[in-house]
């Protein structure tokens, strides 16, 4: 009798070749394989022939139990431009095609006009060159921290490099700059205090031992009230190489940022060497930029850590589309019109009141992040939101990372682009049920 009962159901299963030509099943086949989709999609027909599903929950359920693509992109609303969380700087358009051109086979290394091989990302190097003129030589690496490790191991192993104990920060994670340093087999001298550093400390401390001074941009903090510290062109007259740690990747000026040190600035005072990121205020994918004298970046270059620290096609195909065409996503976000961002706030709110789902404008105080211009507030505008709002949104699709403040879920417009409006609004209303 339970088997009679059993097959009317089992028939209604869906066939797994029909559920596998579903355009949602399909797709999945394209990012995670066959067979994993068809293992996700016999296991769900097994649920339906248990009666634990319908047989017309057979597609969804199958589709539930597939893993999403990591990483998942995500609609950054917390209104910090460079979220280390979130993957800092998000790459322009220009950029993206890049990648995706890059992805295939490439000349990468290949000269097309001679058939032999060339410098390695010629066409990045020319152009991060062509951004930063004051410097005589370029390099990139696979990171900020990777940089500075190259440039200590090959101008300071086994030698000293004076730093102030002010300047002696924590990147992030745990990670030390001290404990950076000294795994390259330096050693550091340090000099001054927390608060304060003369000119003269670090002149007792420069001898014949000094591989370079470091100069840190303290990058994600700030230090004040009895304060000094010594610029760069004071410490290039001590007689001895510069390096100049910038870290946000500011090639030029910004009068936004008036505070942060920028590329070109500290190579005209005189440091040997620059070394910053390419994936905070450049904008650009995450790189280590080597930028200054050029018989410094070609010991760089030759030193053999260099290899295990070089970049791939990708990253240097993105970077090249960054110096090329530098409208980025980070730079609209940084110089985004609080106006617009109200109309914008207002209109999202006016479609949701419509739909049904309350809410409110509020001002937002964005910031710029990723140890980028710490102490900067950038006025926004922000649609607030019931904060029981925040899981949902956080785990859609798309996910929507806001901010919770006092119990409501601001969501901050400066980061979001104005082409997401429509997602944004469609996502907040799944997220109200």
């Amino acid at each position: 009798m339970g088997e009679a009962v059993a097959d009317p159901r089992r028939r209604r299963v869906p066939r797994t070749d029909t559920l596998l030509a579903d355009p949602g099943l399909v797709a999945a086949v394209a990012t995670l394989g066959r067979d994993r989709v068809k293992a996700a999609v016999v296991a769900a027909q097994g649920r339906a022939r248990r009666g634990e599903i319908t047989p017309d929950e057979v597609r969804d359920t199958a589709l539930a139990a597939l893993p999403a693509p990591t990483p998942r992109a995500v609609l950054n609303a917390t209104g910090v431009v460079l979220h280390t969380n979130l993957g800092r700087a998000a790459l322009s358009d220009a950029a993206v095609e890049a990648v995706v051109a890059a992805a295939g086979h490439t000349d990468v290394e290949l000269d097309l006009h001679t058939g032999r091989r060339a410098r390695r990302g010629r066409d990045t190097l020319d152009a991060l060159a062509a951004a930063v003129p004051d410097a005589a030589a370029v390099h990139v690496v696979n990171n900020g921290a990777a940089a500075l490790v190259l440039a200590a191991t090959a101008l300071a192993a086994g030698r000293e490099i004076v730093v102030s104990r002010g300047e002696l920060v924590e990147i992030g994670d745990g990670f030390r700059l001290p404990d950076l340093l000294e795994s390259t087999g330096a050693r550091l001298r340090e000099v001054g205090t927390t608060n304060r550093t003369t000119v003269d400390d670090y002149a007792r401390a420069v001898g014949p031992d000094t591989g370079f001074v470091l100069k840190v941009h303290p990058s994600n903090f700030v230090v004040t009230g009895f304060t000094s510290a010594v610029p760069v062109r004071e410490l290039a007259a001590l007689g001895v190489p510069v390096v100049a740690d910038i870290g946000s990747g500011l090639l030029a000026p910004d009068p936004l940022l008036p505070d942060e040190p920028d590329a070109a600035g500290a190579l005209r005072a005189g440091a040997a060497l620059v070394t910053a990121s390419g994936d905070k205020l450049l904008g650009g994918p995450q790189a280590g930029l080597l930028l200054g004298d050029a018989e410094v970046v070609e010991r760089l270059r030759r030193h053999p850590l260099a290899r295990a620290l070089r970049v791939d096609k990708l990253t240097l195909a993105a970077l090249a589309a960054t110096l090329h065409r530098p409208g980025t996503p980070t730079r609209a976000a940084l110089h985004a019109d609080p106006a617009a961002l109200r109309d914008r706030a207002e209109r999202l709110r006016d479609a949701l009141d419509a739909d049904g789902c309350p809410a409110e404008v509020v001002p937002s105080v964005a910031v710029v992040g990723g140890g980028g211009a710490p102490g900067v507030e950038l006025d926004s505008w922000a649609v607030s939101l019931p904060g029981t709002y925040a899981g949902p949104l956080r785990l859609g699709s798309p996910p929507v990372l806001g901010r919770v403040l006092r119990g409501r879920l601001l969501l901050d417009l400066r980061c979001v682009p104005a082409t997401a409006d429509d997602t944004l609004r469609a996502a907040v209303l799944r997220a109200a049920g």
